[in-house]
């Protein structure tokens, strides 16, 4: 039998999956590492703790199932999108990666759309240049660390770097090369418009791939590291989303992902490059070849949760510890008894900016109507229908776009809380289904890496056979009756509070 592997190098911890050619789950591991914030609205990672993870992870699945690295067909690769890894002339890390989370290049996004020309920009990249893209964050070193922009040979995504490490290859594929703001989506290429436009050389670029295409084969040295054997091939892959999307059957029109991670992604395959005429949600290459998507993205959706766990839930994660639980459960039971709306409170979450539908890296979260009567229950429960109003803006949005879908599958950490599942479900009005799989981007690369290898003949092929759906959630009547004057006072929220948040950005300096 044939098995394949698939390795998601994720903002907070790398996940490595071992499946079989029936999809079946054979081992999985995850190894966690920290993100760093040195300033406010920066976010950075040691590439190396990537690879650390990455060997560790990749050493442990093949330890736990016992397979033979011989019969491994192929590994497929995914990550956290827009990262920057600036490699010297000796192959080494120059500074700290800088995140797709990260927010400090305003000025550079700027001085882009000026400098190539807004629409030259929009009719190469099909997006706004955004704050935590890569190529501002090129521009950004150029403008602030001169000496470290002097050593720069290569520039590499997160995933890309991993990819490094183990065949030798600089390559990356066109979803995930899609958010670099330096590739011509339309024509699936490096943007030369954008590249001369900037000052770049596209020798610090990785060759592009497409996601199921085989990118090189592990080294020598990295098949003693890791494990795997000599020779293995690594195909494209992909970034987070559109791996995550490959993972849920996303790869036909008339299905929606809804998928909550740290960040949240409202995901609809196009079979043509279409945009959002106010440009508000992102148009990328698809991982299937001749598919492109469309994504709203808002940064803070399980991020919110999780700052909430760490913040104010201190006594319900050493319970959960004591109990051998999620902490998770303990704080959705807690939201449960609290009635939809909670009671008043709303919660704005844009803990770290926010993208869709608002491009704006001075955006701060805000509980909005807190009294006396509220309690930690309730900051829980505003807090997972805060997120789910944001989600709302983006599926508002396809809509609006003219993409038509008849089911809504429920992806992410945040799929697994019935309660959140539920929230979700009222807030849209829409359906949201589950699928017999959980396991994200590491099973959607894995399935790349089948269809490079020729286990299956093509991406459909390869979820068609993998991938059902299981459980249903659909939207309470009197909770969706509800919510729709809940979202529309959230919507307000932001539109009162843009003028605040600029403001506040000048007092930080």
């Amino acid at each position: 039998m044939a098995f394949l592997v698939g390795l998601d190098v994720g903002t907070t911890g790398t996940k490595t999956l071992l499946i079989d050619e029936r999809g079946q789950v054979i081992a999985s591991a995850l190894a966690e590492y920290p993100m760093a914030v040195p300033r406010p609205n920066w976010a950075e990672q040691d590439p190396a703790d990537w690879w650390r993870a990455a060997v560790a992870t990749i050493r442990s699945v093949l330890a736990d199932s016992g397979v033979d690295p011989t019969q491994i067909k192929g590994v497929g690769l995914s990550g956290q999108m827009h990262g920057s890894v600036f490699l010297d002339g000796d192959n080494k890390v120059i500074r700290p990666a800088i995140l797709w989370c990260d927010q400090r290049t305003a000025a550079q996004c700027q001085w882009i759309h000026e400098a190539v020309g807004y629409e030259t920009v929009v009719a190469e990249t099909l997006n706004p240049v955004l704050a935590g893209f890569q190529a501002p964050k090129i521009v950004w070193l150029r403008d602030n660390e001169p000496e470290n922009y002097a050593r720069v040979c290569k520039i590499l995504l997160p995933k890309d770097y991993v990819r490094f490490l183990l065949t030798g290859e600089y390559a990356t594929e066109v979803s995930d090369a899609s958010g670099t703001s330096l590739l011509n989506v339309p024509e699936r290429r490096w943007s030369e418009a954008m590249i001369k436009g900037i000052g770049l050389s596209e020798e610090w670029l990785p060759r592009v791939f497409e996601s199921p295409e085989i990118s090189g084969r592990v080294t020598e040295e990295a098949a003693a590291t890791t494990g795997l054997a000599l020779g293995t091939p690594v195909v494209g892959g992909g970034g987070d989303q559109a791996a995550g999307a490959v993972g849920n059957g996303i790869v036909e029109t008339g299905v929606v992902s809804s998928t909550l991670g740290t960040s949240g992604v409202v995901f609809a395959c196009l079979d043509e490059p279409l945009t959002d005429g106010k440009l508000r949600t992102h148009t990328f290459c698809h991982a299937v070849p001749g598919k492109w998507h469309t994504m709203g993205v808002m940064l803070s959706a399980g991020g919110s949760v999780r700052w909430l766990r760490d913040a104010l839930c201190s006594e319900e994660v050493a319970v959960a510890a004591r109990l051998e639980r999620d902490p998770y459960e303990l704080i959705d039971a807690q939201a449960d008894t609290v009635p939809p709306g909670a009671n008043g409170l709303v919660f704005l979450p844009y803990l770290t900016g926010e993208r869709t539908p608002y491009p704006n890296p001075n955006a701060k979260g805000v509980f909005f109507g807190l009294s006396l009567m509220h309690d930690k229950r309730h900051l829980a429960r505003a807090v997972l229908e805060g997120v789910a109003f944001g989600m709302r803006d983006s599926f508002e949005i396809i809509k609006a776009m003219g993409v038509s879908f008849s089911q809504v599958r429920a992806s992410g950490g945040g799929a697994k809380s019935r309660l959140w599942r539920q929230i979700q479900s009222d807030v849209t009005g829409e359906t949201h289904w589950t699928i017999n799989v959980d396991e994200g981007p590491a099973f959607g690369v894995a399935l790349l890496a089948g269809v490079g290898t020729g286990v299956w003949s093509s991406v459909q092929e390869a979820c068609t056979a993998t991938i059902q759906t299981a459980e249903s959630t659909q939207p309470n009547p009197d909770a969706h009756r509800l919510y729709e004057g809940y979202y529309t006072l959230y919507q307000d929220l932001y539109r009162r509070l843009e003028g605040a948040y600029d403001d506040l950005a000048r007092l930080l300096g």
